[in-house]
């Protein structure tokens, strides 16, 4: 090309971008105008002046350089109250996977805000502005699972299904994906997706269907041609052959149909072989394939020693398969399905577990495979997960995973913690009490349980915590949890009038009779201060502390409260725990041992509090911080009144360390002024160092 056809060629194009850029700052203008009026009117009238800038906003992002013009005004957004009264005005409890539902929606208004909210958190993650309710790290936590999730709008034309659905607005997600990948850096964003799911998947979570959707993406994009991976996404491969090609005969991922042909023509050493390798992949990721449950189902037949391998089984394993093979295979044939094949893994943990030695497990796993299923159930199991595998099937798969994985519960996006630790505590101690609540909700749509000797029905009592009912749930929890959020909450309505706080009363009596009858909280119902904190922390460590408590492991696991915090140690609210046991760490130091059901322990709660899921001695599920720093996350604790230790002889440096955490954080405003001011005369307790 000539510089003559080169300078004609800019000739053209510079005014298409400066057409661009004018039509752009135009709609900015107008943008900005319409920001303010809704920022100066009162909360009564802003819902009528958000359609406009959501019309406006749309506008901008269809253009070059849209997004980023809308990121530069995500405060003044967010100031304006855009967000207000909508489920995007608390950031900080947003579900990733749901933007694929919003970004895919032929609703404009839905796919425009959804967009203006990603925007704010790039904003919060790049340090642009400070959210209240949401750190940097948090937001940039979040992004990258938003772009993981929607990786194919990153890489791919609007599909016909697409431009019939959505029509041009279809460009919009597309845009501000890009943008944000752009600015984020694509292939960091790669690396730490990848990273994050070693992450969640060290603590081995029931539910894990956002887990594979993300690795699917993976490696859909590490097929195209289109892209340049660069160094990034050397982690991958481990995760999509757990997936998609675990074994010799799954390597080129064949298709069901086709493998299942493969199984018949095998012999006693290949098949010995492809069992070994599902294994493996099965417990280095705790993710199963399908091609997995097609396998174990055809080895019935071929004999118990190539079902335990298949399984993985350690000797506890094997002798629990040998002892109980009839039941087994008849949950196998139940349970273990294409669609189901995470029921694979909870079978063999739960083999491993050993629980069927327990006299009342084995009838009550019998009882669950003949169990007739309510109407109400099917339904909920149905609406939830779909039809491709029958609703007990799907229910039966639920409960193996509980019972192998009872520290893998979570409770969503719900405010249900306390049902959720339930579920868990049963399943981890008390396995039949489980499946008799599983059997209560399933086939009578009620659960009655007692508080102080009178009966509590699930049916009879009002709302619980949840304002609506919960949806995004394993399928035990799916059917058990609203149940048990009614009686919560009623046995807290039994306990009005009375002096303190109602866990002390409650806990004991809905979670078990292993729950302390003692109760310690240190901060006072009424104001909200904090009260008797030292005594408080030395009661704690003479209790749990192997060190102060005669070296008393901790037998049953107990409910615990914890002021939750973020990553500048700022208070974000209540959550309920389960302490599981306090031991030595690998590198000799102290270490609470904890169960958190929010579906990720690994958090940051400032102040170099940072909670551990791996690398310090945790088992699966498990979450852990040093003894002195969990303490100083605590607001209440059971414990058992006739059990003393020694609280005189914990040291005064000891006290200050986690008073001096307390205070540093969730504390910071709930300290008396008295108090303050004797700890300001007295030199400042727990100051940093």
């Amino acid at each position: 090309m000539s510089s003559d056809d080169t300078d004609e060629v800019q000739s053209k194009a510079e005014p298409d971008l400066q057409d661009i850029a004018q039509k752009r700052d135009a709609l900015l203008v107008r943008l900005d105008e319409a920001l303010t009026a809704m920022g100066r009117a009162p909360a009564f009238a802003k819902p009528g002046k958000l359609p406009r800038i959501l019309d406006i906003a749309r506008r901008v992002m269809f253009l070059e350089g849209g997004c980023a013009a809308v990121a530069a005004r995500a405060e003044v957004l967010e100031q304006a109250g855009v967000f207000a009264g909508s489920d995007w005005s608390t950031p900080h409890i947003l579900i990733p996977s749901l933007s694929r539902v919003a970004l895919r929606s032929a609703e404009a208004d839905l796919v425009v805000i959804e967009s203006l909210s990603e925007l704010r958190l790039l904003a919060v993650s790049q340090g642009w502005f400070l959210h209240p309710l949401m750190s940097s790290e948090q937001a940039h936590h979040y992004l990258t699972q938003v772009l993981a999730l929607n990786l194919e709008l990153l890489f791919s034309t609007p599909s016909e299904a697409e431009r019939a659905q959505q029509g041009r607005l279809a460009q919009v997600p597309r845009n501000l994906l890009r943008y944000l990948a752009e600015t984020i850096g694509y292939e960091h964003v790669i690396d730490q997706l990848i990273d994050e799911i070693w992450r969640i998947q060290q603590q081995r979570p029931i539910q894990v269907d956002t887990v594979k959707h993300m690795i699917t993406q993976i490696a859909v994009c590490r097929g195209s041609g289109d892209i340049n991976w660069g160094s990034s996404g050397q982690g991958a491969d481990r995760l999509v052959s757990s997936l998609y090609g675990p074994t010799q005969a799954t390597r080129e991922d064949p298709g069901l149909e086709e493998y299942q042909r493969r199984l018949s023509s095998m012999d006693a050493t290949a098949l010995q072989y492809e069992a070994t390798g599902f294994a493996r992949a099965m417990h280095d990721t705790g993710l199963v394939s399908p091609y997995h449950a097609v396998m174990l189902r055809h080895l019935p037949e071929q004999g118990d020693h190539l079902l335990a391998e298949c399984l993985g089984l350690s000797a506890t394993g094997r002798d629990c398969l040998l002892c109980y093979r009839e039941l087994v295979h008849a949950l196998v044939a139940a349970a273990v399905h294409p669609g189901t094949p995470q029921a694979v893994y909870g079978l063999a943990l739960m083999l491993e577990r050993g629980i069927l030695y327990q006299a009342p497990v084995a009838p009550a796993l019998w009882r669950q495979l003949s169990l007739s299923l309510c109407a109400a159930a099917e339904q909920r199991l149905l609406r939830t997960f779909g039809d491709g595998v029958p609703p007990a099937s799907r229910l039966l798969e639920g409960v193996l995973c509980m019972m192998g994985l009872p520290l893998g519960i979570g409770q969503g996006n719900n405010p249900t913690c306390q049902s959720a630790r339930a579920l868990s505590m049963w399943a981890h101690n008390d396995p039949d009490y489980l499946l008799q609540m599983v059997v209560w909700a399933a086939r009578d749509d009620e659960i009655i349980m007692h508080f102080e000797g009178q009966p509590i029905s699930s049916r009879a009592s009002v709302g619980g915590v949840a304002t609506e009912v919960p949806v995004d749930l394993d399928p035990v929890s799916l059917l058990v949890v609203p149940h048990l959020d009614r009686i919560y909450a009623e046995m807290g309505r039994r306990c009005v009038g009375r002096e303190g706080d109602p866990h002390r009363w409650v806990n004991p009596e809905f979670h078990g009779w292993w729950s302390g009858r003692g109760f310690s909280i240190n901060v006072d119902v009424a104001t909200g201060q904090l009260h008797d904190l030292e005594g408080f922390v030395r009661h704690f460590y003479a209790a749990y502390h192997p060190f102060y408590n005669g070296n008393q492991p901790l037998i049953h696991p107990q409910p615990a409260g914890i002021a939750v915090t973020d990553s500048a140690a700022r208070f974000i609210g209540w959550h309920a725990i389960t302490l599981l046991r306090v031991t030595l760490d690998p590198a000799g130091i102290m270490r609470a041992y904890f169960y958190n059901p929010n579906n990720d322990s690994g958090q940051d709660w400032g102040d170099g509090v940072v909670v551990s899921t791996a690398g310090h001695g945790e088992h699966f599920g498990e979450a852990s911080l040093p003894f002195e720093q969990f303490a100083s996350r605590l607001y209440i604790y059971h414990y058992d009144p006739l059990e003393y230790g020694e609280p005189a002889q914990i040291s005064r440096e000891e006290l200050d360390q986690v008073i001096g955490y307390v205070h540093r954080s969730w504390g910071a405003e709930r300290v008396p002024a008295g108090a303050l001011q004797a700890e300001q005369a007295d030199g400042g307790a727990g100051a940093p160092e």
